[in-house]
């Protein structure tokens, strides 16, 4: 069984290394992000909880409070904030805090577009 929840949050980046000078995602720009943290269990048989949802919140509140209204390139981790990346950070952020953590999504609704990732792999980090 699965249990989700999700939260959002606005910021600005810009992707200078991944397209040709010039392209439009080079430049400075803002999305409103939304955030779908899913956990995955059996319900506990007194509570009949897989989590207590509460838990969710306050990792949601601590991610929120480094991400929302901030440039993402000057947070450590996010030096290049693609959806994929930011997909990562959110994993490694909630992962210590939330047992069951299955899924953490990141999506541009605005744009149609978004990353789900399951803490199956680390991209390898190169020195810029």
């Amino acid at each position: 069984m699965r249990i989700f929840n999700e939260f959002t949050f606005e910021a600005a980046h810009h992707l200078p290394h991944i397209f040709p000078d010039g392209h439009i995602n080079t430049r400075l720009h803002g999305h409103s992000f939304r955030v779908r943290v899913t956990l995955e269990g059996k319900p506990d048989s007194r509570t009949g909880l897989i989590s207590d949802l509460g838990a969710v919140k306050s990792a949601f509140d601590s991610a929120v409070e480094q991400l929302d209204h901030r440039y993402l390139n000057e947070i450590k981790g996010l030096e290049t904030p693609t959806l994929e990346n930011i997909a990562m950070w959110l994993w490694r952020h909630f992962a210590p805090a939330l047992p069951g953590l299955a899924q953490v999504g990141v999506y541009r609704d605005t744009c149609g577009e978004g990353c789900e990732y399951q803490g199956e792999f680390e991209m390898e980090r190169t020195a810029a």
